[in-house]
């Protein structure tokens, strides 16, 4: 079916004249006349028909003129879906983030983002960050946020460094070590309360001890989740080595203390990773530029923070 023959007639029906139809199209009237004609005979209809000085639409024209609305304005919705996808506007963004940015940053982040960008579907997997950066891998997500020491697949992945906070051994306020100045070889006799294996902290704190040739730590509870792990050591179970993101404010209310060990500084680095020489979609590109504007917000939730 020859479309822009419709288009033609769509104009005509809509206006009512073929003076006006021409006038709109910036086409002359015998040509519109005749292409309307030459696509009446492709259809075998009679579309239009003389009435007085001008013209009316037959009964099957009036049927041709609706289906053609219908067509037209799905017309205009994809072209405009279009539009919107191409500013970000519209579209689905899919992502994989790890227990720390998913449950102390990501909230707000996404918040904010959707208040500007409601049509915007968003799908967030919360994972740790083995898993994260493998469905970065396998396309399966959009982009990563990762807490942590992303060091591998630097061919691949290019990351983009957020900020940092410090990672910290704390204890329940009635263990030996709360509050004390200990070594890390004392810090490994007590038993570790942590996440599950691909947790980015845990990997942390065993290149620790292999950097130091202390002793493994005794992992003795293990927990899918971040709030679990540190509700056991609230409890009064073991300790934990975690972002002091996650436990500033348990130590703040008293609920868990710090244990400073000697010569141990580490900084856990909070960042957006996604596929090298792959271009982002527009809505993606929205975030994580909203993302990118909100680092002063991130300063205020930790001021030891550097920011990168």
């Amino acid at each position: 079916m020859n479309l822009h023959a419709l288009r033609l007639f769509h104009v005509i029906a809509a206006t009512g004249s073929v003076t006006r139809a021409s006038e709109m199209l910036n086409i002359s009237q015998p040509a519109i006349t005749a292409q309307v004609k030459k696509f009446e005979k492709e259809l075998s209809l009679t579309l239009l028909k003389p009435k007085g000085r001008g013209i009316a639409l037959t009964a099957a024209g009036e049927t041709i003129a609706m289906l053609a609305n219908r067509l037209f304005a799905v017309e205009q919705q994809i072209e405009q879906y279009a539009q919107d996808y191409a500013a970000g506007t519209k579209g689905h963004i899919q992502i994989a983030a790890t227990y720390l940015p998913a449950h102390f940053l990501m909230p707000t982040w996404i918040a904010k983002f959707k208040r500007q960008f409601e049509q915007v579907e968003m799908d967030i997997t919360t994972t740790n960050s083995s898993d994260a950066l493998k469905k970065l891998l396998h396309a399966e997500v959009d982009l990563a946020i990762y807490g942590g020491l992303p060091e591998e697949y630097p061919d691949t992945i290019a990351t983009e460094h957020l900020f940092q906070d410090e990672l910290w051994f704390v204890v329940a306020p009635s263990n030996r070590y709360a509050n004390q100045n200990i070594s890390l070889i004392d810090m490994m006799k007590e038993p570790f309360v942590m996440r599950e294996e691909g947790s980015s902290t845990r990997e942390r704190l065993l290149a620790l001890c292999r950097t130091y040739n202390a002793p493994s730590p005794k992992i003795t509870l293990q927990f899918n989740g971040l709030h679990e792990a540190i509700q056991a050591v609230v409890a009064g179970y073991g300790a934990n080595f975690v972002s002091s993101l996650v436990v500033r404010e348990y130590v703040e209310r008293g609920e868990l203390c710090r244990v400073h060990v000697q010569g141990i500084h580490l900084q856990n680095t909070i960042a957006i990773c996604t596929r090298k020489n792959e271009p982002l979609s527009a809505a993606a590109s929205n975030l994580i530029e909203m993302i990118r504007h909100h680092r002063l917000t991130l300063r205020s939730v930790d001021n030891n923070s550097s920011i990168t």
